[in-house]
């Protein structure tokens, strides 16, 4: 039996996924069942790395969801409109759906599950968070049997790009910012990475996995990188640190091992010890580090984009779908495969930011005054911040730069202790503050 597939959009994963399925010799088995019958495309009239047949490209993307004879719809278009439409018209046509949409899926993930369970058909995603690295399918099979603790992720190879190269030589944000532009690591319009929503979008996803409950975006507490500073990346390896942007997702769960009443879920910069797995994936790279019981830690590394990484995921997906169907989990079976199909459909409790328990790290540009350093001590202190170190890293025209690192502290009593400590008659400034892992 073979199985038709519909595929919306023909850009650079598009192609990469059409390359796979047409090429599929040494490849899973299952792949010569596959074919692609449908493609659409924004304009027709593009040059493509990929030739089909006659009839098979189409502009008339609505007609390829709502098509009888196709088994399986693949969304590559990206975005959230008009993609949302697409992916609910091919569910209510009783069609499986493979998306790397992150967007969509952190937007609406509850519309769209809620209305796949209904129709007994499946959405898998695995191209939607981490490229090409293998980290949903494990999270939903594989590590299920554990009770995960943390996961914490290098999820936007943008800004671990723009990191690297700041700490590699020594520039600011905005001058390696516009090479990456330059060079296509980076969108004209880099908001969305920069300043941490497309991670945002990952984390929920991977959270609402890591601790069976649906994600409200808002939940997700986000800060980008926009204010890292060359002098940050030199403070922090001089301490033994570098910075990554980080999404955490954890939780603290009950003695008997039950789901975390809520968990917490954020995005920001963060000093990461040097001996920390995460600290040495640098580039472009991804990686997703999940700490369960009993496993212990495992860590998930990888190509985060490109055609062949993305691809390889989005495949991987179809493949599984079709083993689903050909093991006897059809569309009409509305319980289907409990390993593939969504099956939670609560909302996992976020706690607010407030309440997260962290280091913290400040750079203060100060007067060279000798009672700064005690005066700082004293405003930290006042509000039951403990520090952890304090150094006079400098001392210039502009008066004294000290950089403190504080033991673990709740980060409402963090966020008090600083706006006491920005009133001091002797604070210039806090240029810089990050979280210390």
């Amino acid at each position: 039996m073979g199985y038709n597939v519909g595929l919306l959009g023909l850009g650079t994963v598009g192609t990469g996924t059409a390359k796979i399925i047409m090429d599929s010799v040494g490849r899973h088995p299952l792949l010569e069942e596959i074919s692609i019958v449908r493609v659409g495309v924004r304009t027709l009239d593009k040059a493509r790395a990929v030739e089909f047949e006659t009839g098979v490209v189409t502009d008339d993307l609505a007609s390829i969801v709502t098509d009888p004879n196709i088994d399986i719809i693949v969304e590559l278009i990206g975005g959230v409109k008009p993609a949302l439409n697409y992916i609910l018209t091919a569910i209510e046509h009783g069609k499986h759906v493979v998306t790397a949409n992150k967007a969509v899926i952190s937007r609406h993930g509850d519309e769209i599950f809620t209305a796949a369970n209904a129709k007994g058909v499946y959405v898998l995603l695995e191209a939607a968070v981490a490229g090409g690295i293998p980290v949903l399918t494990p999270l939903k099979q594989a590590l299920g049997v554990n009770r995960i603790n943390r996961v914490t992720g290098i999820i936007n190879g943008t800004t671990n790009y723009i990191l690297t190269r700041m700490k590699n030589e020594g520039v600011d944000f905005d001058e390696v910012l516009a090479d990456a532009q330059r060079l296509g690591y980076a969108e004209a319009d880099p908001t969305a990475d920069v300043d941490g929503l497309d991670a945002a979008d990952k984390i929920a996803i991977l959270a609402s996995l890591a601790f069976g409950g649906r994600i409200k975006l808002d939940d997700v507490y986000c800060e980008g990188i926009r204010k890292i500073s060359a002098a940050d990346i030199a403070y922090a390896e001089k301490l033994g640190f570098t910075i990554k942007l980080l999404a955490i997702a954890q939780g603290h769960r009950p003695e008997n091992g039950a789901m975390p009443t809520e968990i917490e879920l954020k995005v920001h910069p963060t000093l990461l010890p040097k001996h920390h797995p995460l600290a040495t994936v640098d580039g472009v790279n991804n990686a997703v580090l999940v700490e369960a019981d009993p496993l212990g830690e495992v860590m998930f590394y990888g190509p985060g984009a490109g055609e062949g990484a993305t691809a390889s995921a989005v495949v991987s997906d179809i493949v599984s779908i079709v083993a689903a169907l050909e093991g006897g989990s059809q569309a009409s079976n509305a319980s289907g495969n409990p390993l593939l199909r969504c099956s939670h459909e609560h909302y996992t409790p976020v706690a607010p930011m407030d309440a997260s328990v962290s280091r913290f790290y400040a750079r203060i540009l100060t007067q060279d005054r000798p009672s700064v350093i005690g005066h700082i001590g004293l405003a930290f202190g006042d509000h039951g911040v403990s520090l952890e170190s304090v150094v006079q890293i400098d001392v210039h025209d502009r008066g004294a730069e000290i950089v403190v690192i504080t033991h673990k502290v709740n980060e409402g009593k963090f966020q008090a202790a600083l706006t006491a400590l920005q009133a001091l008659e002797e604070v210039v400034s806090v240029p810089s503050v990050l979280r210390v892992w």
